[in-house]
C-alpha cells in the first residue's frame, strides 16, 4: 500500500522496485500532477481517498487481498533484498511486524549522520517511521484496529501500539528521498522533524502538525 499525493517524481522508482510484490495498491489523495498516470503505467491498482496518509493507508488496507500487508511511502525505494527478507520474516516470526533499514539517497556526510540517528531512535525508543516501511500480517493489523485516520504521525501511532516486542528490523534498505533535507537544510529539517515528534507525543493535534510539516 502506497499513499501518494503529487508524487510523480519518486513513485515510478518506488513501484519498479516492488515488481516482486503479489499486489500493489496506490492510494491517491487528490494529486494534481501525473501521479495517477505513473501508477497506471506501472500496472498498480489505483484507489482514491481523502488527503492524509492515515486515511489513504486505511483505504489501501481495506482493499488489499493478501494475508500480509506492506505499507510504503511513495518517495521510498526498497533494495533488491526486500522480498527475500520479507519472506524470511513471514516464515520465522509471523507474530511480529517488521520494517526496513533507513537510507537517504544522498552521498553527503550529513545523510549518513541522519541514518545513524534513525538507527539510534529505533534502539532507544522503538520508533521506526513510515519511510522505513511496515510489513505486518492482516491478523495483527486488524487486531490493532489498523492505522488511525491521521494526516500525519499515523506511523508513530501504530508502532507505539505495536511496541518493541512486536517489531523486527529487516536486513534490507529502504532508500528515501532527501529532497526535504536538501531544500530546508540538513540541521534545520532534522530539528524540525524532532520538534514535531515531540509536539505529537505531548498531545498536539495532528492537523496542526501536518500544517507545520510541509
Amino acid at each position: 500500500m502506497i499513499p501518494a499525493l503529487n508524487a510523480e517524481t519518486g513513485l515510478g522508482t518506488c513501484l519498479d522496485a516492488l515488481k516482486q510484490a503479489d499486489e500493489i495498491v496506490v492510494v491517491d489523495g487528490g494529486s494534481s500532477d501525473y501521479t495517477i498516470e505513473v501508477a497506471e503505467r506501472r500496472g498498480a491498482r489505483l484507489l482514491c481517498a481523502a488527503t492524509g496518509r492515515g486515511h489513504q493507508l486505511c483505504a489501501g488496507a481495506d482493499a488489499a487481498e493478501g494475508d500480509w500487508l506492506l505499507f510504503l511511502h511513495a518517495d521510498t525505494t526498497l533494495s533488491e533484498a526486500w522480498r527475500a527478507q520479507a519472506d524470511n520474516h513471514i516464515r520465522r516470526t509471523p507474530q511480529k511486524a517488521a520494517f526496513f533499514r533507513f537510507r537517504l539517497d544522498d552521498p553527503a556526510w550529513q545523510a549518513r549522520l541522519i541514518e545513524r540517528g534513525v538507527a539510534l531512535r529505533w534502539l532507544l525508543f522503538a520508533l521506526p517511521y513510515g519511510d522505513q516501511g511496515l510489513l505486518i500480517s492482516r491478523g495483527l493489523y486488524d487486531s490493532l484496529g489498523g492505522y488511525a485516520s491521521l494526516r500525519i504521525m499515523e506511523d508513530v501511532d501504530i508502532v507505539r501500539r505495536l511496541g518493541r516486542a512486536r517489531l523486527a528490523a529487516l536486513d534490507a534498505d529502504a532508500v528515501t528521498s532527501a529532497a526535504r533535507w536538501r531544500r530546508d537544510g540538513w540541521l534545520r529539517r532534522s530539528v524540525k522533524n524532532l520538534g514535531l515528534l515531540i509536539c505529537y507525543l505531548c498531545g498536539m493535534d495532528s492537523e496542526r502538525i501536518a500544517r507545520r510539516y510541509a
